[in-house]
């Protein structure tokens, strides 16, 4: 059972990296003159989209405890990247051509081919370490530019969209509020809870890599 379960988390991770990697080839040309950015949605949206969706087997395997890691937190982080992705970016076609899109789906994409291979390679017991200090260290750069210019950017922009469309009214009016309304909240309360993760992120970095891995690359 133990081995069929390493062999699955395996396939897995691979098979997410695999697609993660495909989504940055498609994503390259758009840093290419005459840097088509607006076109980043066209080009790996739908990859994106599927990858991000297949992800929700994260909050699974976290709640069977097949991997060590909070069932909530595992959810949210979905949860805040699905609604992203699916509810945002692929319901509202004129903010697929931002250059906020492609800035989201570049931060993403090198994120996560690094951290599904360590994953993966981590599993087999090979994963070498300058794969650990790279998970463990683009993600000070990569998570604010994400989702500050990003995530953050993209929906601010959608605002006047969803207000003119109405957008999800029969759902939110059962909750006596509109989708836009919502939206200004996810906004509002979007820095404060992506801070907690990304210190939750830095204390992993500091149990992982450690003060003796530190010295050794000082």
């Amino acid at each position: 059972m133990v081995r069929l379960a390493k062999f699955y988390l395996v396939c897995y991770n691979s098979l997410q990296s695999l697609g993660w990697f495909v989504a940055l080839l498609r994503l390259v040309p758009c840093l290419v003159p005459p840097f088509p950015v607006h076109s980043a949605y066209v080009v790996a949206g739908d990859l994106i989209c599927f990858l991000q969706t297949c992800a929700i087997l994260e909050t699974v395997h976290a709640a069977i405890g097949l991997v060590p890691t909070a069932p909530l937190l595992a959810f949210l982080q979905w949860g805040g990247r699905i609604h992203f992705i699916l509810a945002v970016v692929r319901q509202i076609r004129e903010v697929q051509s931002s250059p906020s899109v492609f800035i989201t789906f570049i931060a993403w994409s090198i994120s996560e081919v690094i951290r599904y291979s360590h994953y993966a390679l981590s599993t087999l017991k090979v994963c070498p370490a300058w794969l650990t200090y790279l998970r463990y260290t683009a993600f000070i750069p990569l998570y604010p530019i994400g989702v500050g210019p990003g995530e953050m950017w993209t929906m601010y922009q959608a605002l006047p969209f969803v207000k003119k469309r109405d957008l999800y009214s029969g759902f939110f009016e059962k909750f006596s509020m509109s989708y836009r309304s919502f939206l200004v909240g996810v906004l509002v309360l979007y820095p404060f809870l992506w801070l907690k993760l990304y210190q939750h992120v830095f204390k992993q970095r500091k149990s992982k890599l450690g003060k003796g891995s530190r010295k050794k690359r000082a």
